[in-house]
């Protein structure tokens, strides 16, 4: 019996099913494919709510050729999210001109995620965060910041509630900075969700943190080798006080960073803490002043008020931090 059915064109799906389809799929895949099968659905991949969320993620051996063609292909997400951009992840890829680029047309973002971006420097991050006053999430996995740049992304991002700040732990290293802790502590209040994975916070830093966002809920502290292991008291406090709570020497089995460690690093250990002489590149965009004290040590840049003694059993952390 000779087949009745008729070859059937994408154009016949209803739009509204279309669309709902199309909302399941990438910025990428979006543009680099879905846009190529009918008039139909070009026109629905024109919406620019379509590219509010663009992740960009390759594990690959990245090359110039591919770099270019993904900084191409995130111009062109962008120029269609027209200014609707939310979310924006990009991992290795980024550089100043391209961050620049893309920030400059996402006024509306409010999650910010870069990752192994070894090209994108300081003074350019602090430039185009300036201008998201809306930024609520800032993840940073393997970039570079001082203190500095730490304080001017929270009085430029008043309403960050999520900060991750993340670099590789070494246990070697038996030295612990409280610079960016301290950054942290005194310039994000608002905070809710922060995770400082690798950093090299002590214990003082730890209790600047606690003491002055007083909105956490979610801590995560793992291979912050420099804290050493906190003792009871202190564990019972953040596990009393946090919803989410992973300490130094928790396991790392459930974490997505090891991926992006291994393509930052090259096989160095040494690139993932930051010296604090930066304060060069801030010459016409320092916000905040130096307010610490300088301790002839050499080691750390720590408030008088977090000081610990050793000695003292932990009898310092104050009943209001939990």
């Amino acid at each position: 019996m000779a087949s009745t059915s008729k070859r059937r064109s994408w154009q016949d799906v209803p739009a509204e099913l279309t669309e709902s389809i199309l909302r399941r799929l990438g910025a990428i895949d979006l543009l680099l494919s879905a846009r190529k099968v009918c008039k139909m659905w070009r026109r629905i991949c024109s919406d620019p709510n379509l590219y509010r969320v663009v992740e960009f993620w390759y594990t690959g051996d990245p090359d110039e050729v591919i770099n270019y063609i993904v900084q191409y292909i995130a111009r062109k997400v962008v120029e269609l999210s027209c200014g609707q951009l939310a979310l924006f992840s990009i991992t290795y890829f980024a550089d100043d001109r391209h961050l620049n680029y893309v920030l400059r047309r996402s006024s509306q973002l409010r999650c910010l995620h870069l990752a192994s971006c070894k090209k994108i420097t300081a003074e350019r991050l602090l430039k185009v965060v300036y201008n998201l006053p809306k930024l609520d999430e800032l993840h940073l996995y393997c970039i570079d910041i001082s203190k500095h740049v730490v304080r001017a992304i929270g009085h430029c991002c008043p309403q960050l509630k999520t900060f991750r700040l993340n670099y590789h732990g070494n246990k070697e290293q038996c030295i612990g900075f409280d610079k960016n802790a301290l950054a942290i502590a005194e310039n994000m209040p608002g905070l809710c969700h922060l995770q400082l994975f690798g950093n090299t916070i002590t214990r003082n830093g730890l209790l600047a943190i606690l003491k002055n966002c007083p909105h956490l809920e979610s801590l995560d502290i793992r291979q912050c080798f420099q804290a050493g292991n906190l003792e009871p008291a202190l564990i019972r406090c953040l596990s009393h006080r946090m919803k989410y709570l992973r300490l130094p020497y928790d396991s790392t089995e459930d974490s997505a960073l090891n991926d992006i460690y291994a393509l930052y690093s090259n096989g160095d250990d040494d690139y993932y803490y930051y010296d604090d002489d930066d304060r060069y590149i801030l010459s016409d965009i320092e916000i905040v002043p130096d307010d610490y004290g300088y301790h002839s040590d050499g080691y750390d840049y720590y408030n008088d008020d977090y000081d610990y003694n050793e000695n003292s059993g932990g009898s310092d952390i104050d009943s209001d931090l939990c």
